[in-house]
């Protein structure tokens, strides 16, 4: 029960307003004691997600889990994170206490300075971003949708030997309805964010120990390896295409390349060239668009400038990590101007 409550709380975390929260809480403490009862005697069945699309900007179908379902998640996810932490690599980087998609980028740049002998030029650089060095820039093709359940399983039972753990997680992942059955976890859970490590650990241990690539780095299924020779991340990308067999799941053939360090290599959102960092073009594209809706719903009275100048505020502090400080000053000028003019 200690654990159920600690879970609960993790749960209505920055959703105590929410109906479904305060649903729970009107009778917490027999909900909290029926949880118990089903867990220990295995009689829990996971309430049907509820599916809704997104676009951000990928069109995504995202399955929300119940809220008496995220509790009993987060109550696995206290028990079983910290056995798998202690063997996850150093450079996976999402979804981990002290990661993060800034901390990544951080080590990117590490790499970049190792594998470019700190910045050495080209013979016919035309700028200080034409410096040695090669990345090999790959994802996962449909990777939450590929995930099989028996090698996963597989994986986590090395592990986790307790019989009603392996139950409560089989049930978990059977909950998702998938194209193919036995494959697939669903976007929105915190479990498919924690099996996606566990998954891909096995793709951390390959590159790093068999592979012995130093300059590795993954977020989720985005991975990138660094080197100074072409050649030796062509022959990398081969072995990691037949090593990804074993598990059931592929490269994504138009995502994964090997790339100059020059070009400026597309990650985590980002365009990192050796002397500066850049938003995506996409994300460019995107908020200048979303700056002429603003000024048409405070036009219409469907927005004031405080509610417009808030939405920007998480623009702008995904923008401030890259070299961006004119670009978003000229950008506010021109969001004011245009509101001023209404």
């Amino acid at each position: 029960m200690k654990n159920l409550r600690k879970a609960y709380r993790k749960a209505r975390k920055g959703k105590s307003s929410k109906w479904y929260v305060k649903e729970f809480e009107a009778d917490i403490e027999r909900n909290m004691f029926q949880l118990q009862k089903e867990l220990r005697s295995m009689t829990y069945e996971p309430k049907p997600l509820k599916q809704f699309i997104i676009r951000d900007p990928k069109v995504r179908l995202i399955s929300a889990s119940n809220f008496r379902d995220r509790i009993i998640h987060h109550a696995l996810c206290n028990i079983i994170e910290p056995i798998f932490e202690k063997i996850f690599i150093y450079d996976s980087y999402a979804n981990r206490k002290g990661k993060g998609v800034h901390t990544a980028l951080k080590r990117f740049n590490q790499f970049k300075n190792k594998i470019s002998r700190n910045g050495k030029l080209l013979a016919y650089a035309k700028d200080n971003n034409m410096v040695y060095g090669y990345v090999l820039k790959a994802d996962i093709k449909h990777y939450f949708d590929s995930v099989d359940h028996e090698i996963l399983m597989r994986i986590i039972g090395r592990k986790i030997t307790d019989k009603k753990v392996l139950w409560l997680i089989k049930k978990i992942l059977g909950n998702h309805m998938c194209e193919i059955p036995g494959k697939g976890m669903p976007l929105g859970n915190m479990t498919s964010q924690f099996f996606a490590n566990v998954y891909l650990n096995e793709l951390d241990y390959f590159v790093k120990h068999r592979l012995k690539a130093k300059c590795y780095i993954r977020y989720v299924d985005d991975f990138v390896i660094l080197h100074e020779s072409k050649e030796t991340l062509e022959s990398y990308k081969n072995h990691i295409s037949e090593f990804l067999k074993l598990i059931r799941i592929e490269l994504h053939p138009q995502k994964s390349k090997v790339l100059p360090l020059h070009a400026g290599i597309k990650f985590l959102g980002f365009r990192v060239f050796y002397k500066y960092k850049l938003p995506k073009k996409g994300n460019v594209s995107r908020i200048m668009h979303r700056i002429s809706q603003f000024s048409g719903l405070y036009k219409d009275g469907i927005m004031n400038k405080k509610e417009i100048l808030q939405r920007m505020e998480g623009w702008n502090a995904y923008a401030i990590h890259a070299n961006t400080y004119k670009f978003r000053i000229n950008m506010m000028k021109k969001l004011r101007k245009s509101l001023e003019e209404q």
